[in-house]
């Protein structure tokens, strides 16, 4: 397997990181101009971020259930990080 990925360059971790960022910033766009764009009365508006160093969350929000919905989103990233770190390094060490 390791192999394929150096020739064929499948998982070049520079390349990946370089479109999460691009679709990251494409996605804030959008969001942004569905907001501005939506038409109506005046409404609540509700907000809420995590911010993650590494596996360790900041969660901030106005409300309660946008603050739980993060909470379970960090968690899950916080899986999923530790995935890609603990992974790797059990099957390069074989």
């Amino acid at each position: 397997m390791h192999e394929l990925i150096k020739r064929y360059h499948l998982l070049d971790i520079t390349t990946i990181g370089l479109v999460l960022v691009i679709v990251g910033f494409v996605l804030a766009f959008v969001a942004l101009i569905l907001t501005i764009s939506r038409k109506g009365g005046q409404g609540e508006t509700k907000s809420a971020g995590i911010l993650l160093i590494g596996p360790i969350p900041i969660i901030f929000g106005s409300d309660r259930d946008s603050v739980k919905v993060l909470v379970v989103l960090a968690v899950v990233l916080i899986a999923v990080f530790l995935v890609f770190m603990v992974v790797p390094s059990l099957l390069l060490n074989r």
